[in-house]
């Protein structure tokens, strides 16, 4: 494995916490009705997501070689990991939610809220990332 390949996931990492921020402040915002809950939601969320996040890309990782060494991607393998990840996020969503407001209704709400929206928007990003060469040497060399 190469050292790209951290640098690849770190930069996902980062580029997907900002869309997943940007949404959880907006759904907690509308949900709750104070946009200072909202953004305390949001900026706890950064912290806890971004670990989840890298864990997350670098088991899907391991697990998605094929016996050449080469990631296998696929409409499948993004789907797959759109559900995966969204059960992570969804769970510490309503955790941390539950704790900033102190209802845990209100953050049943916040977390089932941002399934349809975080989905649509990860899978949108997975895509997005299929798409870029940074940190994936092999693909890069395979294509010259």
């Amino acid at each position: 494995m190469s050292d790209t390949s951290y640098k690849r996931h770190i930069a996902k990492t980062i580029t997907w916490r900002l869309i997943g921020t940007l949404d959880t402040i907006l759904l907690s915002w509308l949900i709750t009705g104070d946009a200072f809950v909202g953004l305390k939601i949001g900026l706890v969320e950064t912290v806890t997501k971004m670990a989840l996040y890298f864990f997350h890309e670098r088991v899907w990782y391991k697990i998605n070689l094929s016996k050449n060494g080469r990631i296998l991607a696929s409409r499948k393998r993004h789907l797959a990991k759109t559900f995966t990840w969204r059960g992570v996020g969804t769970l510490d969503t309503i955790l941390i939610s539950w704790i900033i407001t102190g209802n845990p209704l209100t953050g049943l709400k916040i977390g089932f809220a941002e399934v349809v929206t975080k989905m649509v928007l990860y899978y949108l990003h997975e895509r997005a990332w299929y798409t870029i060469d940074f940190g994936l040497e092999k693909r890069r060399n395979n294509a010259a």
